[in-house]
């Protein structure tokens, strides 16, 4: 029986990177999805565009299921099989489409009349069942059951005679959450929704390019940020932009720009170190955190220790904010290192028999039980999904004996599913939905003398520094961005 630990949390879409005009692309792709491994943990891939014996562009692809480290073992595979200049790859967390099923692991590749053409993608398309129908009526044979494959379709089905044309073509009929990278044999290429839902950003080193979801993947390959791709704008890197330094840009949107940044890439997806829609992660889940201090605080009790701690890792700089703020309201704290957060689960089996959740917890967090004997303990996460974890770690932290649990969420109740590239368990699984967002009736099942959320206008004035109107928070509010099709909920959540 394999036991998924990941589960309470949101779990992410997925994490693509683009390489062009490097010696060794499919190595400098490897770092990049290395970097971006949080964004996916399921499976992974890599694409090289090369030449062959008679100068004829061809692709290379290696992907499998696991880390990256795992799918890319053998360090020989670089320099053997994946050769070319130009490269992407990709990290998967299925939203949609067997997460099972090696036929939907990214990259996709296919060879159409305009030649070899791959395609990553991070996001969810909204119109994908509509689209793949039609496709289909029209004779379209699909190979995967991912979302992702109705976009190679479109463009491989266009009738247009320029390829730039036939993505914009393409790409302006699917609607939703996108990032995605495309190789063909002389270009990478990059688009990002008009929304703006996932981020998606460009660097540049040594002459070449990057494209990856997140900068943290350009400060492990030393490369040099240049600039995020900007909502409905569609990019090209050939020879020609690595000799000219000029990179093409092509706004590709029939329909207004209007930016609903997801608002859970601050709070819990993107690493803190990382850069996305105009701001450092670390800096917002401070705000974050300070916000969540201002409006629930904690206060000592009967001269009892009060100590703030994380729930490692996604929480760390959450829990700064806070203690930060709480000092600064005159409260006697103290940030302390309460929980050990194991980083080599791995693939974790347990035996038949034993309590999954519990041995669960156990594997993955151990308290420091001196720490918090006796004090008054401010616990701060960024999320609660089904509460399950949360009820088993509450009561981890008891058995060291503190004087209370108090916890501190930073952002609101999720109640509502995501149709845009997170991953929730149903609607009936949120523990918001089965309290109907009753605060204090959560409180109790968890086990905490205390639990408060951030409000959506409390997130919202915290992060309002990238202005508080270009962000999605339909998963708090169920103020949905765009229109969905709500019979496309079953194929999303129940795979």
């Amino acid at each position: 029986m394999q036991m998924n630990l990941t589960r309470e949390k949101p779990t992410c879409n997925c994490g693509i990177t683009g390489v062009f005009g490097l010696s060794l692309a499919s190595l400098e792709t490897y770092y990049g999805i290395h970097a971006l491994q949080h964004r996916g943990q399921e499976a992974c891939g890599i694409v090289t565009q090369d030449l062959n014996e008679h100068g004829k562009p061809i692709f290379h692809i290696h992907k499998g299921e696991g880390l990256v480290t795992e799918v890319f073992e053998d360090s020989t595979i670089f320099k053997k099989s994946l050769t070319g200049k130009a490269a992407i790859g990709h990290n998967r967390y299925s939203t949609t489409g067997s997460a099972q099923s090696i036929k939907n692991i990214q990259p996709f590749v296919v060879n159409y009349r305009k030649g070899n053409l791959a395609l990553a993608h991070n996001g969810n398309l909204t119109n994908a069942s509509a689209l793949r129908e039609e496709l289909v009526n029209e004779g379209a044979i699909f190979q995967t059951t991912s979302d992702t494959e109705v976009i190679l379709h479109l463009i491989a089905r266009s009738r247009l005679e320029d390829q730039i044309e036939q993505i914009i073509e393409a790409i302006n009929k699917i609607e939703g959450a996108y990032s995605v990278v495309l190789l063909t044999d002389d270009k990478l290429i990059a688009a990002r929704d008009p929304n703006g839902f996932r981020p998606l950003s460009i660097a540049k080193l040594n002459g070449g390019y990057i494209i990856a979801s997140e900068t943290c993947a350009f400060d492990l390959l030393s490369a040099e940020f240049i600039r995020e791709v900007e909502p409905g704008e569609l990019i090209v890197i050939d020879n020609e932009v690595v000799s000219t330094n000029s990179i093409k840009s092509f706004s590709f949107s029939e329909t207004p720009i209007n930016k609903k940044h997801c608002v859970f890439e601050y709070i819990y997806f993107s690493r803190p170190d990382s850069f996305i829609f105009g701001h450092n992660v670390d800096k917002m889940r401070r705000r974050l955190g300070k916000s969540l201090a201002r409006n629930h605080p904690v206060y000592n009790e009967d001269e009892k220790k009060l100590i703030v701690i994380s729930v490692p890792d996604s929480s760390n700089t959450t829990a700064v904010g806070y203690q930060t703020e709480l000092e600064k309201l005159g409260v006697d704290c103290k940030l302390e290192i309460g929980l050990i957060r194991s980083h080599y689960i791995g693939r974790t089996f347990i035996q038949p028999g034993q309590t999954k959740r519990e041995i669960g917890v156990k594997i993955k967090f151990n308290t420091v039980k001196g720490v918090l004997e006796g004090r008054t303990v401010v616990l701060v996460d960024d999320s609660i999904v089904r509460g399950t974890t949360s009820k088993q770690l509450v009561k981890l932290i008891r058995e060291a004996n503190p004087n209370s649990i108090h916890l501190r969420i930073s952002s609101p109740p999720i109640a509502h599913p995501c149709f845009y590239g997170m991953d929730f368990p149903s609607r009936e699984e949120l523990v918001a939905n089965s309290y109907e967002s009753n605060i204090d009736e959560i409180g109790k099942y968890l086990g905490v003398d205390s639990l408060r959320y951030l409000t959506i206008d409390e997130m919202l004035e915290a992060v309002s520094e990238a202005g508080e109107e270009n962000f999605c928070h339909a998963c708090f509010s169920g103020n949905y961005p765009t229109e969905v099709d709500l019979s496309f909920k079953k194929e999303i959540y129940e795979i």
